[in-house]
């Protein structure tokens, strides 16, 4: 959504209040609920706890995320996965296909491992 030039960038007031005077290697993370609030430069190096509407998220600004909002790196819904019919077929054939090649791992150590491994009989 974009805003009007004029208007220039939204940037809660009451995040540069927490901010002002602190340190961002020593302070803790800061707690917000103002997901629309863009980032600002003086932002950068703080923690900050993103609300997603059940819990705050911890978000490390860095220099590239300067100009977006608070809201984008605190997801408010958890991708699951995708289902259906063609989806469990994929997912069982990967599960064979791993339990076939951890069976080949296997026998090969055991091959290996059997004549090199065993201890020598005493007399």
């Amino acid at each position: 959504m974009a805003r009007s030039i004029s208007k220039g960038p939204y940037v809660d007031a009451k995040l540069l209040k927490k901010i002002e005077g602190k340190k961002p290697q020593t302070a803790e993370p800061i707690k917000t609920w103002a997901r629309r609030s863009q980032i600002a430069p003086e932002m950068v190096g703080f923690k900050f706890g993103v609300y997603n509407g059940m819990k705050h998220i911890e978000v490390l600004v860095s220099e590239d995320m300067v100009g977006h909002r608070l809201g984008e790196f605190s997801p408010t819904k958890k991708f699951t996965r995708h289902g259906g019919k063609m989806q469990k077929e994929l997912e069982i054939k990967a599960k064979e296909s791993e339990i076939a090649a951890a069976g080949a791992a296997k026998a090969a150590a055991e091959a290996s491992g059997g004549k090199a491994g065993a201890p020598a009989a005493k007399k």
